[in-house]
């Protein structure tokens, strides 16, 4: 509410008819030492706020691309992911459905369906799983080269620097399969100890490499909390 300081006003006859018009949403108290101006409030408007398409298209598209990769899992990932029973009937579903318009009918309600849940365990269950795969094929090449490098050297030095990179390695085991392989290499004999050794090395890269992975994923963990705080 304005307050004016009020104003002496004569009225004679000479002036009577003179203008003296007020606004019409204007009313004046006329009790006291100021002329108080009563103006109605505004009128409160509500400013209904439009969803971003370009955003919420890619929402779905990405959310599509996920539907489309967990129905490519096997049926044992799916399981590990906790969904509601009637979608992950629906993506079994879609699991033995061959590549046309029935399949991308289920791959729709399959997106739709997962737009209602909250998604983030299942994003990091799937990074972490995609993370396995690549780590998989790196330690299997890795095995193949150690057992082949091992097979191959005589003498001690490779083995020494194999067991300084890998102080958690059985030393004994590797150096047994080690004489054995080159032994069946000498003398034509099947490949057993090679492929034993081939094993060991695999799995124990893999140990380490889970160990790195868990790691890597707490650091990168820590960090996004971090971020969040931040913000």
């Amino acid at each position: 509410m304005n307050r004016i300081k009020a104003i002496e006003i004569n009225i004679d006859e000479e002036n009577e008819d003179d203008d003296f018009d007020l606004e019409e949403d204007e009313e004046f108290d006329f009790s006291g030492d100021y002329v108080e101006i009563y103006e109605p409030e505004e009128e409160e408007r509500e400013y209904a706020v439009r969803p971003n398409k370009t955003q919420i298209k890619k929402s779905i598209e990405a959310i599509a691309e996920l539907a489309e990769e967990i129905v490519g899992l096997s049926i044992n990932q799916i399981k590990t992911f906790d969904l509601p029973e009637h979608l992950y009937n629906s993506i079994v579903q879609a699991t033995a459905m061959p590549p046309k318009g029935a399949r991308k009918r289920q791959l729709k309600y399959i997106t739709a369906e997962l737009r209602k849940i909250d998604l983030t365990e299942i994003q990091e269950k799937l990074a972490r799983s995609k993370s396995k795969s690549v780590h998989a094929v790196r330690e299997h090449h890795k095995a193949e080269r150690w057992r082949d490098k091992l097979v191959a050297n005589q003498g001690n030095d490779l083995l020494t620097e194999f067991l300084d990179e890998y102080p958690q390695a059985d030393s004994q085991q590797i150096r047994q399969l080690q004489r054995n392989a080159q032994k069946e290499a000498a003398t034509g004999k099947p490949p057993k100890s090679a492929r034993l050794l081939y094993k060991y090395l695999k799995t124990l890269f893999e140990e380490s490499s889970d160990s790195e992975t868990e790691m890597d994923f707490a650091e990168d963990l820590d960090e996004t909390i971090d971020a969040d705080e931040q913000e």
